[in-house]
């Protein structure tokens, strides 16, 4: 109900147009179909269908959308390249479709304590290893800041980000691919981690368009995000898990990373 009155007062904004509800729309049937039909074809179409709409949504690419800007070329560190912050309305939408029909989710506080014991120290080493890793390569400094606006990144970093990342890298492929590779190899016990492994070099190809060095950190990360989830069985880990590492790395370390 909340997403209905955000998404309808997006439309009267503007930034939500009928193109926009046509793509959400099938984006809704494929995934259920994905979920829920009863034979395989249409569950395989579903879930193509649902794998390249998300991803077309999440890169900008399909119409109807006007994504607003919240932050344009902020210095968020005085050394740092410029930083701007969109609301990106696709890609949260993707993010909420996923998480709603194919994430698998925490139902009860017995598993939500379950998963906190099982990912508080997933959480913890992701972070080490990741601004380890990123203050060895010379992209950052540890530069502590708490800039007025920093509620404000967590917040859409989470709900315009992480989650459609997460719900999509994790809840999506690694779930799809570690169902198949138990199929195959029911026996075997190595699935999971490859499907793991094969979900954190995914989500680093998907940040090459900021450079080999930023690329591989976004697949260690992506280690730690992945293995959190193979660990839990939960999203929730596998988000809370990705919005310690990035709100770590805006409060204590260059954001995004030095300038040249």
């Amino acid at each position: 109900m909340l997403a209905v009155l955000a998404l309808g007062w997006a439309s009267l904004l503007g930034a939500l147009q009928v193109g926009g509800w046509l793509a959400l729309a099938t984006l809704l049937l494929a995934a259920w179909a994905y979920q829920h039909a009863a034979r395989r074809t249409p569950r395989l179409l579903g879930g193509l269908c649902t794998l390249l709409l998300a991803l077309a949504l999440a890169m900008h690419k399909v119409p109807g959308f006007v994504n607003p800007v919240l932050l344009k070329g902020v210095l968020v560190s005085a050394d740092a390249i410029p930083f701007t912050q969109y609301a990106n309305l696709d890609k949260s939408c993707v993010g909420l479709v996923l998480l709603a029909l194919v994430s698998q989710r925490i139902t009860s506080m017995a598993q939500l304590r379950a998963a906190l014991r099982t990912a508080a120290p997933i959480a913890a080493l992701t972070v080490v290893a990741v601004m380890a890793a990123a203050l060895a390569s010379g992209l950052v400094r540890v530069e502590p800041k708490l800039p007025a606006y920093t509620l404000q990144f967590v917040v859409v970093n989470l709900f315009f980000t992480v989650i459609a990342e997460e719900t999509f890298f994790r809840g999506l492929i690694q779930g799809q691919l570690a169902r198949w590779l138990d199929q195959c190899w029911p026996q075997a016990r190595w699935c999971g981690l490859l499907a793991v492994l094969i979900s954190a070099l995914l989500f680093g190809a998907a940040h090459l368009a900021g450079g080999a060095t930023y690329a591989a950190l976004a697949a260690l990360a992506g280690l730690g995000y992945a293995y959190a989830y193979h660990a839990t069985g939960r999203i929730e880990a596998a988000i809370a898990t990705h919005l310690l590492v990035n709100t770590v790395h805006f409060i204590g370390f260059t954001y995004p990373a030095l300038a040249a």
